[in-house]
């Protein structure tokens, strides 16, 4: 998994572009007007979220439309899931804990 990922995703306004394209593509205007940002700065926010590849860009006519590209995500996703078993286990090993404190069940 890259670094880039988390990096461009860090940053709140990033962040919140990358969920705006969650519904589906947008134009950078659409972007800006939805998040309160002035044109030049979303730009600058689509840049790195374009060069981290998590959004890529789609020119129509005279405008620039932005979609959320799922690789890098699901390359995140399967990261996660390594974690995500690590603390279901953990969890499963406190619920038996607390069922052999609560005295409802041995303790293997």
């Amino acid at each position: 998994m890259k670094v880039q990922t988390f990096s461009a995703l860090a940053e709140p306004n990033r962040l919140n572009i990358v969920e705006l394209l969650l519904d589906g593509p947008l134009p950078v205007g659409k972007i800006a007007e939805k998040l309160e940002l002035n044109q030049p700065q979303t730009s600058k926010h689509l840049r790195v979220l374009c060069d981290s590849g998590l959004v890529e860009v789609q020119p129509v006519a005279n405008r620039r439309i932005y979609r959320l590209r799922p690789e890098p995500l699901q390359e995140m996703d399967k990261w996660l899931d390594s974690y995500r078993r690590m603390w279901e286990k953990r969890l499963d090993q406190l619920d038996d804990y607390l069922n052999v404190l609560q005295g409802k069940k041995p303790m293997n």
